[in-house]
């Protein structure tokens, strides 16, 4: 009986199910060994990656924008400029200051900004690919690659 299921399932079937099973364990903090591929990086994008990877181990300090050291919205200002893109301070203005993405169409150098639960902006850092982003995080930390920790985000792209 089993052995047949899935050719009765069908193919979209199948593949609603696998969706419906990787969105149940993103948001309960699982880990899905193979996602979906983000498009493609721009030059750009490619660009902005390489020059955040740069400032890892850089430490978090509140209000600091760089070189030395960053806060999350200091840091993608700060990576930004080197390549003449002009990102306004804080993360909410970023966001505002952003062409808006939807998650399934982000790629490598786009903006990931976590929201709250109400929905405000709260925190900004630069997609990698995969399911990982170049961040500032916090006091007493540094800048690092790390796993996105929450769907509630949303995705803005600098042009």
């Amino acid at each position: 009986m089993f052995r047949h299921a899935p050719a009765r399932l069908g193919i979209r079937r199948i593949g609603r199910i696998a969706a419906a099973v990787s969105l149940a364990a993103a948001v309960s903090g699982g880990t899905i060994a193979a996602a979906a591929p983000a498009q493609a990086a721009t030059p750009l994008g490619q660009k902005v990656v390489a020059e955040a990877q740069s400032h890892k181990g850089k430490p978090y300090v509140y209000g600091a924008v760089g070189p030395s050291s960053f806060d999350c919205s200091g840091f993608t200002k700060y990576v930004f400029s080197r390549f003449g893109k002009n990102l306004p301070r804080t993360a909410a203005a970023q966001y505002t200051a952003t062409r808006h993405i939807g998650q399934g169409a982000k790629q490598a150098g786009d903006l990931i900004f976590m929201r709250s639960s109400s929905g405000s902006i709260t925190h900004v850092g630069i997609f990698n690919g995969g399911n990982s982003w170049w961040v500032a995080p916090k006091a007493g930390d540094h800048v690092k690659l790390q796993a996105l920790y929450s769907p509630n985000y949303s995705v803005g792209r600098v042009s």
